[in-house]
Formats: C-alpha cells, sequence, structure tokens
C-alpha cells in the first residue's frame, strides 16, 4: 500500500484523505478488511491516535465499518455510496427505486446527447453481459450488466447524475446478481436491446419507457 507520509500539520485531515483515496482507488475492496491501526500508522509516520480519529471519521461518513474485536472493514468507495446504503439498506425494491428515478432520465439523456464511440461502448458491453447469460457465467454477466447500465448514464453527459449513480454502484451490483435468473429461457429473461435500439435511434421517449419497462417488473417481482 504505497501511501505517501504525511506532514505534521493537519495531519487527521491528510490521513482521512490518503485512506479516502486508497479506497476510491481499490486498495481495500469493498468488503475487505483495512491494516490494523499499528500497521496505518507505521506506513504513514503518524501515531496511533491520528490513525483512530481518521478511522472514526470514515466510520461516521459510511466509508468503513468498525467491528469490535474482529477489525475495520470497507462498507463503501465514497461518502455518496456510504450515504445512500445508510438510507436504502439492503432492502431491494428500495435500491430498484433509486435504479428507477436515475436510470430513466439517464436513458432519455443517452438518446438525446451520446455519441457514436459512446454507443458502441454501451453495444459491446451489452453483447458481454448476453454471452454471459448464455454460457451462465453467472459473475460475468453482473459485472457486464452493471457496466452496461453506468455507460449508459455516463452517455448522458450529466456529470452529477452520473457521481450519483457511481455513488449508489455497489448497490446496483447487488441488486443485479439478486434479481439475476439464469435458467430462464431467452423469451423471459430480461434483455436491454430495445433500450440500446431507442439510444441509437435518439427516441428519447422510448428509451426512457424501456429503462422503466424493465425496472418496474423488477420491482413488482421484488
Amino acid at each position: 500500500m504505497p501511501l505517501a507520509t504525511t506532514r505534521r500539520t493537519g495531519l487527521v485531515d491528510q490521513v482521512i484523505g490518503q485512506l479516502r483515496d486508497a479506497i476510491a482507488q481499490g486498495e481495500w475492496p469493498v468488503g475487505q478488511r483495512i491494516p490494523t491501526e499499528p500497521a496505518l500508522a507505521e506506513s504513514l509516520g503518524v501515531g496511533r491516535n491520528t490513525v483512530r480519529e481518521a478511522v472514526r471519521a470514515l466510520a461516521h461518513s459510511g466509508l468503513l465499518e468498525v467491528r469490535q474485536g474482529d477489525g475495520t472493514y470497507v462498507r463503501a468507495t465514497s461518502e455518496v455510496s456510504g450515504a445512500i446504503r445508510r438510507l436504502c439498506g439492503s432492502e431491494l425494491r428500495e435500491v430498484l427505486g433509486v435504479r428507477r428515478a436515475l436510470e430513466v432520465e439517464a436513458a432519455r439523456l443517452a438518446a438525446t446527447v451520446r455519441t457514436d464511440d459512446e454507443l458502441a461502448i454501451i453495444g459491446g458491453l451489452l453483447d458481454q453481459r448476453d454471452e454471459a447469460y448464455h454460457a451462465e457465467d453467472i459473475e460475468t454477466y453482473v459485472r457486464a450488466d452493471t457496466e452496461f447500465h453506468l455507460a449508459v448514464v455516463r452517455a448522458g453527459h450529466n456529470q452529477l447524475l452520473t457521481e450519483l449513480y457511481r455513488g449508489i454502484l455497489e448497490a446496483v451490483t447487488a441488486s443485479v446478481a439478486a434479481t439475476t435468473r439464469p435458467h430462464l429461457p431467452e423469451t423471459e429473461a430480461i434483455g436491454h436491446r430495445g433500450l440500446l435500439a431507442a439510444i441509437a435511434a435518439g427516441d428519447a421517449d422510448r428509451a426512457m419507457a424501456e429503462a422503466a419497462g424493465f425496472l418496474d417488473e423488477l420491482i413488482r417481482e421484488a
């Protein structure tokens, strides 16, 4: 873990920033235990009290979870994600509802302002998703499906919407995994070819209807 040695001024804020960066960059994935307090203090060149304050602040913001007698674990990759997780918890219907609010607008924007390069990325991710579904490679399917939806959001060119969506990405991934039915016939499985076609055609109303339709179906079944 190549963390820079901190200066003596504003030590707690510096440690908070470095730990936050390490989490955001994937140094410690969600669910992983971070190094012990003594190990972090040695790596950063600060006292254990400084590390303890920084960890406490990040736990309060939702990035970390302190489990007494077990260690400290990464709970989210950003403060936005941590806040969403606190508000929604793991309730599937609530997560799907938040997804619907963001993804329907994202679909409208993508159909309006996407570039050809972005359309190619979206289509490629959808191909990966569908290939993984047919191969019953659930791990790859969940990853590709999540990346497909994020690519649609990015194609809308609304930075705030993209950051909000990135903030709930762990919850999105979990909701995809929870709603995946790998053994359904292709005709019954949820597909996104209609959404891709609407975005390609620049049909904003149809794109919104496609995005709302599959999420409404998932919400009814949740």
